[in-house]
């Protein structure tokens, strides 16, 4: 089976933020990169899944995360699926699949995704035990850090395992909390239907616009840092489009159309076309 080509069609069904910038990383850096993204996804899929409690939610992430914890030169093949039992029915595919998401990365840096994943699927866990009680945006800070501002960390991590390239990790995890909380106004409405708000107390639109134009600012200045490369190449496409999203929703948007999406990556393709 081609783990990489598998890999990348769901990636392609699963994320149209993600997939084109992974899509063209060079090889090595694009299975470190869609091993993480995929992986993450897989737990990200339990923490807002419809119809799992959250007692059960925290359960299996708590799962997962023990499974990445004994790694050492892979998993057995039923490592994972044995703390899945009684939900295979009930899981979104990729999750099932993450024992093959943590083994596509090349062996030299798979260790630090299964630590990153771990230790995210830790912090989901609670969360899901709170039911994401976000009052003050401390709270908030705790949560786009625990799930985006690492994430911002790893590919840091990733970015210099890969060609040496050095980045500021302040900026790094501004780049991740800037992305999430522009996914927070983008999904605001639907996770209100779910019994969950990630807005701190007394928080309108307005303030979470706010809080994500100040990370945003700080992820255009790590995307602006980076050297010419892979590592600059992945992150100006979902920076560029996490722009465009809260310009969208700031005009009554629900959130981008594909035309849309495609006429940024565009003129952000003619920019880079023009500055080399």
């Amino acid at each position: 089976m081609d783990l990489r080509g598998d890999a990348l069609q769901i990636l392609k069904e699963t994320s149209r933020t993600f997939y084109i910038p992974i899509s063209i990383l060079p090889s090595g850096l694009q299975e470190a990169v869609a091993s993480a993204y995929l992986c993450m996804r897989a737990i990200d899929e339990i923490e807002d899944h419809p119809d799992l409690d959250n007692s059960t939610k925290a359960q299996l992430l708590h799962n997962i995360s023990l499974t990445l914890q004994a790694g050492v030169d892979g998993f057995a093949v039923d490592a994972f699926s044995v703390g899945f039992s009684g939900y295979e029915d009930v899981l979104a595919e990729v999750t099932l699949r993450v024992r093959e998401w943590s083994l596509l990365a090349p062996e030299t840096i798979a260790p630090r995704i299964w630590d990153a994943t771990a230790a995210m699927a830790d912090r989901m866990a609670y969360w899901a035990e709170n039911n994401w009680k976000i009052e003050t945006e401390s709270d908030l800070d705790r949560y786009t850090f625990g799930v985006a501002g690492a994430v911002g960390l790893l590919l840091s991590d990733l970015w210099t395992w890969y060609d040496g390239t050095q980045t500021n990790r302040t900026l790094a995890i501004g780049f991740g909390r800037g992305l999430q909380a522009v996914n927070i106004l983008r999904n605001h409405i639907e996770d209100m239907g779910r019994g969950v708000s990630f807005f701190p107390d007394g928080w309108t639109v307005t303030e979470m616009q706010e809080y994500a134009l100040r990370n945003l600012a700080l992820a255009d200045a790590y995307t602006q840092a980076l050297p010419a490369g892979p590592a600059l190449n992945f992150c100006q496409i979902p920076l560029t489009l996490a722009h465009g999203t809260i310009d969208a929703l700031a005009n009554g948007k629900e959130k981008l159309s594909r035309s849309e999406v495609i006429a940024l990556l565009e003129q952000l393709n003619a920019v880079n076309v023009k500055a080399s």
